[in-house]
């Protein structure tokens, strides 16, 4: 338990540090960075690093939205099938981003199985 609890943690510092200064992408840097140094059992390998991605991205989007009355947020959801929610955009977000957190932190455990293993 307490190794999730670190992992979540090191995975959003380093996502917020990250995402100043590189693309959407950093989410993922930030996560495989985070699988490297933490090693996690199991599901938890995938699951914690998207929690803590769909947590950060759902604030994140949150965020950002508040600051113009979700305007932008609004028009996008109608474009999509969600019937113009704003909310549900930004979980869709936060799910889309945690997805390929959790993707790239399994890719951080198998490499470091593989750099362990010679």
């Amino acid at each position: 338990m307490k190794r999730n609890s670190i992992n979540f943690i090191i995975t959003i510092v380093l996502a917020i540090i990250l995402s100043q200064f590189l693309p959407w992408w950093s989410i993922m840097l930030a996560s495989f960075i985070s699988a490297l140094s933490i090693r996690l059992k199991k599901s938890a390998v995938f699951f914690v690093p998207f929690l803590a991605i769909t947590l950060f991205w759902i604030a994140y989007a949150f965020y950002l939205g508040n600051a113009n009355d979700f305007i932008l947020a609004k028009k996008i959801a109608v474009l999509l099938p969600l019937g113009g929610n704003e909310y549900l955009l930004m979980l869709v977000t936060g799910i889309v981003g945690g997805i390929a957190a959790g993707i790239s932190a399994l890719f951080g455990k198998q490499v470091s199985l593989l750099v362990t293993s010679k």
